[in-house]
Order: structure tokens, then C-alpha cells, then sequence
């Protein structure tokens, strides 16, 4: 059974969804994100397409795309649909500049693709995710599998430099088993306290040859939705 504070928590989800639905027009092309934040959009779209919008939508992971099929959502790929208008996803923390953190569903690296394609990012959160300085939040980088040990090891190095230290461990899923993404690569959580030059540690991830991507997403989030116990609360970045 669900506690008083988890509904209250799918709740802000519910509500923060049902916000950024009116952000939505007739002819939209949608990016539809990962996640349980991002779910209960994924569904307000489900429900204003039944009801006869017309959208065309690219998901950003396996379990989105079958989770719109199974609403009727009409998909299409970014090879045939290039350029999106919009793109609603979740984030597992966000700064006072709309810097983020995500991939804690796994899905960084077809979600930082899809929403740079995307003429507007817009996040939808429950309060919890909101924080001053990044790093309440493990950051996820997508590795590939060779050489997984020297990878993390250098990965270690430069973000030391990049003044982040922390415990990296390798994802685990099912079984014990490494988690593997849906491009078949792993990812390894870093637990830095505080990331407080997230640019610089970005570029810093760069320099590692066998990362695919992290999940930092910086400039990229145009708005940020977000539900709490003092209603909707609307955050736009300082450049957008």
C-alpha cells in the first residue's frame, strides 16, 4: 500500500503533468521523456489524443514508446522527424539556472539527444528536485562496456580535477546484474556532494574516451514545471 507521503508525492507528479498539457497545440512534434515524473504526461497526452489532438511524438526510451503505443499515441523516429517544438521530460534534481541532473531512469543519453532536437525543453518535478548547488542527486554517465575499469578510473581523476570527488559505482539491475541502457552500454552513478562548476565538469567528462554521455543537461531546460505543497510554481532560465 502507498503512504500518505507517496500519493502526496505522485500527486505534485499528477499536477505538474496536467500544467505542462496546456503547453501542447494541435500539430505539436512532442518529445515525450523517461521516468515517473514523466509518465503522467506521457498519459495527459494519451488522454487529449483520444479526445482528438493531433501530435506526433518521438519517446526517449523503450518504456515510453510502449507505454504510447499502448495510448494510441501516433510515434515517429528523429530520422524522419528531425526537429521537435517541444520536449516534456522529468529530472532527478534542478538548480536555480535550470541546470539538471537526469538519467536516473537510465534513459540520458536518447534524452539529452531528443531534447536538444527540440525547439524547447520544458521539465515537469515535484518540489523535492529543486536545489541550490547539484550533487543531492547521484550524477549518471553512460559508459561503454570495454575497458569499463580504466573508464571509470579516469573518470575519477578528471572530475577530481574538475573539484568533484565522490564514490562512482557501476549500476546494477536486475539480478545483480550491470543495468544496461537501451543502446546496450552501462552507467555508473557518481556521488559528488556538490558539483558547483557544473561546466566544468562537464568538460571534463569529455576528455574520457569511453563515455558516451553524462547527465548533466546544461542550457537545455527552458522551463521548469514544478508541483508542491504552495501549488504550481513556473521557473524559466535567465538566457531563455
Amino acid at each position: 500500500m502507498m503512504s500518505e507521503s507517496a500519493r502526496t508525492i505522485e500527486g505534485y507528479k499528477a499536477a505538474a503533468a496536467k500544467a505542462a498539457i496546456d503547453l501542447v497545440k494541435p500539430g505539436m512534434r512532442l518529445g515525450l521523456g523517461t521516468g515517473s515524473t514523466a509518465a503522467p504526461f506521457v498519459e495527459e497526452v494519451g488522454t487529449r489524443v483520444r479526445d482528438g489532438l493531433e501530435v506526433i511524438c518521438v519517446p526517449t526510451s523503450e518504456a515510453t514508446r510502449v507505454h504510447a503505443e499502448a495510448l494510441n499515441i501516433p510515434l515517429t523516429t528523429l530520422d524522419d522527424t528531425p526537429h521537435l517544438d517541444l520536449t516534456v521530460d522529468g529530472a532527478d534534481e534542478i538548480d536555480d539556472q535550470l541546470r539538471l541532473i537526469k538519467g536516473g531512469g537510465g534513459a540520458l543519453l536518447r534524452e539529452k539527444i531528443v531534447a536538444t532536437a527540440s525547439e524547447r525543453m520544458v521539465v515537469i518535478a515535484d518540489s523535492r528536485k529543486l536545489s541550490q548547488t547539484l550533487g543531492s542527486h547521484p550524477l549518471p554517465i553512460e559508459v561503454v562496456r570495454f575497458g569499463l575499469k580504466a573508464t571509470m578510473q579516469l573518470i575519477q581523476a578528471l572530475s577530481a580535477e574538475a573539484g568533484c570527488d565522490g564514490e562512482i559505482r557501476l549500476r546494477a539491475g536486475e539480478g545483480g546484474r550491470p543495468f544496461v541502457t537501451d543502446q546496450g552500454n552501462l552507467i555508473v552513478d557518481c556521488a559528488f556532494p556538490k558539483i558547483t562548476e557544473p561546466e566544468v565538469l562537464a568538460f571534463a567528462l569529455t576528455r574520457v574516451p569511453g563515455v558516451v554521455e553524462h547527465g548533466l543537461f546544461l542550457g537545455l531546460c527552458d522551463m521548469a514545471i514544478v508541483a508542491g505543497a504552495n501549488g504550481i510554481q513556473i521557473l524559466t532560465r535567465p538566457s531563455a
